[in-house]
């Protein structure tokens, strides 16, 4: 199959350090590729890939600091796509609602994963207005908001069996991985392992709009004798940080539409603790790959629990449900049904209705 992977251009695919769906786009990409396919990635000029590269800028726009209008660059790529949709069976777009006018006007197979959060009030009237559009989306729960879109199927995150390394040994300190923000929890996080009397290793990092609640909020918080403070890091280094901990601390206020650090800890062994907000509770099985808790106090008695729970099972129901093979063949599924435009509704990877 001829395959077009379009990737947003504000991180390297894979990305050098924090970028979740740049990651996805990668993984995907060269697992299609494995499996024999011919891909082509759009993406930014310093990613890495097997498939062939057709860049839409010479660096992540996020490493360039000259760069100010990212909108010219993205709309520069769809020019590069359009272009070339003889050259391909299908095109996998990453870039949410950007290419869409376009898409609706040509007559290409084309499906898009959208990444993020869907109940933000601007979103409630676009996407009804273009309701036509084939879309996946990353979990069940991602879809509340939009439920009468043109959702073709739920294809959850995968990562290669290979990329992280199983430690059957718990470690002696809680994980916090992602970004600060206050949606993400950190100062959740803090207060959790200060009641368990655990030390909390944070690797992170800080986006310009959330540095103003970085200083007012966190700054003084890591000043806790249990707390590090790493600061933001990439893989490999993420593998040993995940892989050594007695546990991932997940403490979300917001519906997150999947949590890559999750199976990135399950694929270590590594259980997780988290509020069951969003896709939560679909990603953790409760009791098996982790504890779903309510509040820092709940948080901080399964912080004691949480060594019963095997990291050999951790490990295991990665490899059953989020591995990249398991997510590539998902995507293949749809892609096949699109192309022959078969309206059926299908059922994929762990038991999730489709369609």
């Amino acid at each position: 199959m001829r395959i077009a992977q379009v990737a947003p251009l504000m991180e390297s695919v894979p990305p050098k350090l924090y970028g979740g769906t740049e990651r996805v786009v990668s993984y995907l990409t060269e697992e299609l590729v494995r499996l024999g396919h011919d891909v082509t990635l759009f993406a930014s000029g310093d990613s890495v890939t097997s498939a062939q590269l057709v860049p839409g800028c010479p660096e992540a726009l996020r490493l360039t600091p000259n760069t100010i209008d990212h909108l010219a660059h993205h709309i520069g790529m769809l020019e590069d796509v359009f272009s070339q949709t003889e050259s391909f069976d299908v095109i996998h777009f990453h870039i949410d609602y950007l290419h869409f006018l376009l898409s609706r006007r040509e007559r290409e197979a084309h499906v898009t994963t959208l990444h993020g959060r869907l109940d933000i009030p601007d979103l409630q009237p676009l996407y009804p207005r273009l309701a036509d559009m084939p879309v996946v989306s990353i979990s069940d729960a991602q879809r509340e908001p939009l439920p009468n879109v043109n959702w073709q199927a739920t294809v959850y995150h995968g990562l290669p069996k290979d990329q992280y390394t199983f430690r059957d040994k718990p470690g002696k300190y809680l994980a916090f991985l992602g970004r600060i923000s206050p949606e993400k929890g950190l100062d959740r996080a803090i207060e959790i392992a200060t009641l368990a009397g655990v030390p909390l290793k944070i690797a992170a990092k800080v986006d310009r709009a959330d540095r103003e609640y970085f200083e007012a909020k966190i700054k003084h918080l890591l000043d806790n004798p249990l707390v590090e403070f790493i600061g933001e890091i990439g893989y490999p280094d993420k593998d040993e940080f995940l892989g050594n901990a007695l546990a991932l601390l997940f403490p979300i206020n917001w519906p997150e539409p999947f949590g890559l650090v999750m199976i990135e800890a399950m694929a270590c062994g590594t259980p997780v603790i988290a509020h069951p907000f969003g896709s939560v509770p679909e990603i953790v099985e409760e009791g098996r790959t982790g504890l779903l808790v309510n509040n820092a106090r709940s948080a901080a008695r399964a912080v004691q629990d949480v060594a019963a729970i095997s990291r050999e099972e951790c490990r295991r129901r990665f490899e059953d449900r989020f591995s990249a093979t398991h997510m590539a063949n998902d995507y293949l599924a749809v892609y096949k049904r699109l192309i022959r435009h078969e309206p059926e509704v299908l059922h994929l990877g762990d038991g999730v209705s489709v369609g």
